[in-house]
């Protein structure tokens, strides 16, 4: 017998085994169901834990919004910004370094705050010694005052204005939803001054360098990257992340 026909024994054979094999028995997976429905409580407690969950539930799905507009990160993150095109180094640092770095700045400064509304409002409710509206009142407090203190007066009474409500004789009478957008546009004014101060000495490097190389000639080499190296350097030499972050905790 030939080596072919060995082969084509063999496959043939195989082929007449696996044709005549049944599978198993397939094991049916279980698929869990979830169900959704509203029940009977059998004392007031319950009704009270649902509700901080709810409670819970909701702030969790406002926290991004909370931060970024009733805190300092915008101002920290825009400057951060402004100082990464400064230099002109595209994506370095990245955004994650930027944004981690806004984050726990935006942790150090509002510590305070935060302390606060946590001694007089959250520790009283869990204890239960006020309800929801007292413990959100209480909470706001001290994010409204800190609110007050880095918003421009121009800016408040433009959504104070807009807003057709009744002059307002104390800060208590100015509502919330008025003073959040008008303490970010003042984040941003801010931001925006000081992006323009880092960004002085940067623009006099890069007419420094375009200067020599239009004198010397060479009109092809681009002045972008000849000026990257010595404005590192200027940065490195001056210690530039510690007097930008030094500025930005100064400011609040």
């Amino acid at each position: 017998m030939t080596k072919k026909r060995i082969i084509a024994v063999i496959f043939l054979t195989l082929v007449f085994f696996f044709l005549n094999v049944k599978p198993l028995a397939a094991q049916p997976i279980p698929i869990p169901s979830f169900e959704l429905g509203v029940g009977t409580a059998e004392n007031p407690t319950e009704v009270a834990l649902s509700l901080q969950i709810l409670a819970l539930i909701t702030i969790l799905s406002l926290a991004p919004a909370i931060l970024i507009l009733m805190t300092s990160f915008t101002r920290i993150i825009v400057v951060l910004s402004f100082l990464r095109n400064a230099l002109g180094t595209q994506q370095m640092p990245p955004n994650q370094v930027l944004i981690g770095l806004s984050l726990f700045l935006t942790f150090f400064i509002m510590s305070p705050v935060w302390s606060n509304v946590y001694q007089d409002s959250l520790e009283p409710y869990m204890a239960g010694e006020i309800n929801q509206g007292e413990a959100f009142e209480l909470a706001m407090d001290p994010v409204r005052e800190f609110m007050f203190k880095h918003t421009r007066q121009d800016d408040l009474a433009l959504f104070v204005s807009m807003a057709e409500i009744e002059k307002p004789s104390t800060k208590e009478d100015i509502p919330t939803f008025t003073l959040i957008p008008a303490f970010v546009i003042s984040e941003l004014k801010t931001a925006f001054q000081i992006g323009f101060i880092i960004f002085i000495p940067f623009i006099a490097i890069d007419m420094i360098v375009a200067s020599v190389l239009m004198s010397m000639g060479m009109m092809m080499v681009p002045p972008m990257m000849i000026a990257l190296p010595f404005k590192l350097l200027l940065f490195v030499l001056v210690d530039g992340w510690h007097l930008v972050v030094r500025s930005l905790l100064l400011s609040f």
